[in-house]
Formats: structure tokens, sequence, C-alpha cells
């Protein structure tokens, strides 16, 4: 596992300036490029307008907490379609003389530091294919850290977002468990229940209790992982058990 805050000093930031209605006023050569837009494009749009839906809670979340104490909320991790990005995003409310004035969006593009590109080597890459995660961005101890994949024993949903279970520790990602699934590569990590996906490297035991199924997770005392009834054959399948 890695912090990424020495990478953060040599990164460029977007930064876009907001209204009091969360409409776009300003922006830099970066958010431009990151949007992928010409000079003034967005100027007066709404912000959550330009993130998928799955997204906008927690944008629409994390503007709602600038508002709220001076202790400001961790940095928050989403995913954006414009191609898909990984972006750390911060927020903070400028006030002036007449009291708040603005919103200062802020976010570090970590796409490259925790994907790579699904196309297959030795071809052009698509802008617009998916890039598979290859590390999860978490924030702990007011440090983000990207924790490597091959640590994680298996990934629960907590609500719109997701707790990882490491060897050592367990985090909490700002990505949610669906987010995970269309970017993880399903041969490893297969998820075996609507809450529920496991890096099947670490799988220990299967067994079955009354009518339902669960899987051991090699993790300290082991972790028992329900398995939905529609994802039993194929995990059974893929572990062999047919």
């Amino acid at each position: 596992m890695e912090t990424i805050q020495h990478k953060l000093q040599q990164f460029d930031p977007g930064v876009v300036w907001l209204d009091k209605d969360n409409r776009i006023l300003s922006m830099n050569d970066l958010a431009m490029e990151t949007f992928r837009v010409r000079p003034g494009e967005l100027i007066g749009e709404e912000i959550l307008q330009l993130h998928p839906e799955p997204s906008r809670e927690k944008v629409r979340r994390l503007l709602e907490q600038s508002s709220g104490p001076a202790n400001s909320p961790p940095p928050m991790t989403v995913m954006i379609n414009i191609p898909e990005r990984v972006l750390m995003v911060k927020v903070s409310r400028m006030h002036g003389k007449d009291g708040e004035a603005a919103t200062c969006m802020i976010f570090y593009d970590l796409t490259d530091a925790s994907t790579r590109s699904g196309e297959p080597q030795g071809e052009v890459p698509d802008e617009h294919a998916k890039r598979e995660l290859h590390k999860l961005p978490v924030y702990k101890d007011k440090q983000v850290l990207l924790v490597d994949l091959k640590s994680i024993c298996c990934i629960k949903a907590d609500g719109r977002y997701s707790t990882l279970y490491t060897e050592s520790e367990d985090y909490f990602c700002n990505l949610s468990i669906s987010d995970l699934e269309n970017r993880l590569d399903e041969r490893i990590f297969f998820r075996v229940h609507r809450s529920h996906m496991v890096n099947l490297r670490y799988a220990k035991a299967f067994e079955k209790i009354d009518e339902q199924c669960y899987l051991i997770i090699d993790h300290h005392d082991g972790i028992r992982v329900p398995i939905s009834r529609n994802k039993v054959n194929s995990l059974k399948q893929v572990l062999g058990l047919n």
C-alpha cells in the first residue's frame, strides 16, 4: 500500500468556481480538459448535471457538508464518465464582505495512478474504453491511500459506499460496490451477493447451513460471506465444485 500525498504535490489540480446555487462561474484549463469542453462552454451549468447519476448523491453530500462546521470533510473519491475517471474532490465555501460568495471545488485526477486501460497490449488505447482499477483509493487518518488489490480479501457494500477488508486493516471506500464490480477483474473479484464481493484467491471453504450457502474467506478468524441463490451455481463452477 502506498500514500499518494507526495504524488499530489506533483499534480496540477482542476479548479471549478461555483455560485451559491452550485452553477459554474469559471474553471481552469485542467478542469476544461477533464470535462472536454471549450472555454465558457459550461458557464451557468449546474455542477451535478456533469456527473452520472450514481455519483450525484456523493457530490451533493460533499457540497452540503462544506456548509457545515469548520472541520472540513475528507476528500471524496467519485467516478465520472467523461470518460471514466477517478477523481479526489474537495470543496470549500468562499466568503466575502456580504457573507457566503461562492464555492471552490478542487479535484485531483487519480485515474492513471489507480487504473489501467482495458485495451489489450499492443493496441492503440481507446479513450472511451473502460479503465480497470488496479488500486483502490481510500481515506484514512487524513491521508489518501492506494490499496493494492491483491491485499483485499473481500468487499462489503455500505450504502453508496463500501468497506474493504484487507489482510491487515479495514478501510472505508467512497466507491460503491457496483462501481467496483464494473471496474475490477471479474476473474478475481466475484460478486457473490448484492452486498458482498470476494477475492477468490482468499476463498477458504464453501459451506451450507440449512438453505443458505456461505463462502469462508481466509481473513483472521475467517469471514463468512453469504451467497445469493442465483450465484451459487456459477460460483461453484468457478471454484471447481460442480
